[in-house]
């Protein structure tokens, strides 16, 4: 449903609930401002994310794809606030099928904007992958202290480590391969 008739549809549903309470029908009123509030709510978290994100915890990529396929234009159907986690959660899901072209989509969102730093983290840190995968040590480097100094409240922090870990793996497959 486009953003601007949901709106209307929230507001009138207000409007009609102050009617009820003036009217007398309490219940009813009390049923209507709480549909009106669903649907205002629904302006702000879309609810293709929500159960995109949803299936994403687990771990059911068909289907959270299917519910981000269903968004055909983001920047139309989402509110700003939301483009840059769209861009995230299309390369997540991207990443486990060719994490080489999901690239793209994390540093759209990065350029988007996110609110929550985890998520420019997780971001930053899937590009460190990516960049190791080119063989691409600095920026690698780059984007896992990037990711390191984002995770203030340590939610990746063993993530971090496996792949700090992976790349000193990295750099000695290199020495025994030049010897």
């Amino acid at each position: 449903m486009p953003n601007i008739i949901r709106l209307i549809a929230g507001f009138a549903l207000l409007g009609g609930a102050v009617a009820l309470f003036v009217f007398g029908f309490w219940p009813w009123g009390i049923v209507a401002i709480l549909l009106g509030l669903i649907v205002l709510v629904t302006y702000f978290f879309n609810e293709n994310m929500l159960l995109a994100q949803w299936f994403l915890r687990k771990d059911n990529m068909p289907k959270a794809k299917a519910y981000l396929d269903r968004i055909t234009n983001y920047e139309k159907q989402l509110i700003k606030v939301q483009h840059g986690y769209y861009n995230l959660l299309v390369g997540l899901i991207e990443s486990r099928t060719a994490p080489l072209k999901s690239e793209k989509y994390f540093k759209t969102a990065l350029n988007l904007g996110m609110q929550m730093e985890h998520n420019v983290a997780l971001a930053k840190l899937s590009l460190a992958g990516i960049a190791m995968a080119k063989r691409n040590k600095r920026e690698a480097t780059m984007y896992l202290a990037e990711a390191k100094k984002a995770d203030k409240n340590k939610l990746l922090a063993d993530q971090i480590k496996q792949m700090k870990d992976q790349m000193g793996m990295m750099d000695k497959q290199q020495q025994v391969r030049y010897r």
